[in-house]
């Protein structure tokens, strides 16, 4: 019997929602794993919405939950219907979703506040000793949620122009974490927490060195499961 694993997503697209390639890459990787994966989303309007041709603000609004159901192919569930009992792991994949949709990160940094119902979830499958997969910049949300974590978003410093976004390493560490300075193709396995990270697209690099590093965070995930 496969492992029963929840993906959380954040929406539809880079720039306000879940990133495409890593939730394919982890539904991938889980599929391999032979998982057994339900999709999530949280029944909310989004921060806002950006075209993705002009990389501009769109005047329109959309739905979590509805653009989410894009990435799912349609068979997902409300997140406040998640029930950690029901599995053996928890994953989100990240994008800018994340920041702006399942808290409020992207404009508030480390001052930021978590959705309810993402932050609950988070809490029940750490309480239930339950193993946390986090890759791009979701590790906010484990660093947000549980103080003193470890977590890694790539490397804190911009090396070689590859990680740009090398200052959340620093917000994560005035929240009270641990940032631990990983390659794009490695995640980090924090045992006593059980949250497993890798930082994707948080680095400029190949789509397959980014598959890959979403692979070995699905295959500690499973391991822990």
């Amino acid at each position: 019997m496969g492992k029963r694993v929840a993906l959380v997503l954040a929406g539809c697209g880079v720039f306000d929602g879940s990133e495409i390639h890593e939730a394919s890459a982890a539904l991938v990787h889980l599929s391999r794993g032979g998982a057994e994966v339900k999709i999530f989303a949280p029944n909310i309007e989004q921060r806002d919405v950006v075209n993705h041709l002009k990389g501009s603000p769109a005047e329109e609004k959309r739905n979590v939950l509805v653009e989410s159901a894009r990435l799912a192919r349609g068979n997902i569930q409300d997140l406040a219907e998640l029930k950690a009992s029901e599995f053996d792991a928890v994953i989100f994949p990240g994008g800018f979703g994340v920041a702006k949709n399942l808290c409020s990160w992207a404009v508030d940094g480390k001052n930021c506040t978590v959705n309810e119902h993402v932050s609950s979830t988070l809490q029940a499958f750490h309480s239930a000793k339950k193993p946390i997969g986090l890759c791009c910049i979701s590790p906010v949300l484990a660093a947000k949620v549980f103080p003193g974590c470890e977590v890694t978003v790539g490397q804190d410093t911009n090396v070689d122009g590859r990680f740009p976004d090398a200052e959340t390493a620093s917000a994560i560490a005035e929240l009270g974490c641990k940032h631990i300075c990983k390659n794009v193709n490695e995640s980090h396995v924090d045992e006593a927490n059980k949250i497993i990270t890798t930082c994707a697209f948080m680095c400029k690099a190949p789509l397959h060195e980014i598959f890959d590093g979403i692979g070995t965070m699905v295959q500690e995930v499973l391991r822990l499961a």
